[in-house]
């Protein structure tokens, strides 16, 4: 009984969470008018961008328990299901942490950091079976929205052009990265099919 409460609690919470998206997404839309009246107050603040990130991430790596025990999964290992370009959207979405990242001001060593745990998830999680495993026991989104959110306990984000051409860059890279690596390994599978005589 305590379960099941504890359960719809916790699916509770990411219900408000998924809100404060939404909510947060709409303040980013009307930002220019907010910042207008209120100058000294910013459409998005390093709190905001913290619980944003840390929602995201949930959805991503926490958001299922697989029935009969207590492990906890999410979008992330059963887009990777997907055939082909599961991996890709997994590691797009998140990838988006980055961007979170930069709006938050977060040093650049912080963002290569984060960058890390994406590029280890993405190599990695392209593997048949071996990689969705991976996904769940690594939780790359769940190790970046943590770093995010020590870092979003200081002060207001400051954020440079050169810090967005940064992280787009990565992103970029990660995602041709993991098109090169899926290309490889199906070239890798087909190779070891005609070699066994199994297409022609």
């Amino acid at each position: 009984m305590s379960h099941e409460i504890g359960k719809k609690l916790y699916n509770q919470q990411i219900l408000i969470k998924a809100g404060r998206i939404l909510t947060m997404m709409n303040r980013s839309r009307t930002g220019y008018h907010s910042s207008a009246q209120y100058p000294h107050q910013p459409a998005w603040n390093k709190k905001d961008v913290g619980q944003l990130a840390q929602a995201l991430a949930q959805i991503l790596d926490s958001s299922l328990t697989i029935p009969g025990t207590s492990i906890r999964i999410g979008l992330d290992p059963l887009l990777g299901l997907i055939p082909g370009i599961g991996d890709l959207i997994s590691n797009a979405i998140g990838s988006s942490l980055l961007f979170l990242a930069t709006k938050a001001g977060v040093p650049r060593i912080v963002i290569l950091r984060m960058s890390l745990n994406i590029v280890i998830n993405m190599v990695l999680g392209a593997i048949p079976v071996i990689g969705d495993l991976f996904s769940i026991w690594f939780k790359s989104n769940l190790q970046n929205a943590q770093l995010l959110h020590r870092h979003c306990q200081t002060t207001d984000p400051v954020t440079t052009l050169i810090d967005w051409v940064y992280v787009s860059s990565i992103v970029i890279g990660m995602l041709l990265l993991l098109v090169t690596t899926c290309a490889f390994l199906f070239w890798l599978g087909s190779s070891l099919l005609r070699l066994l005589g199994l297409t022609e």
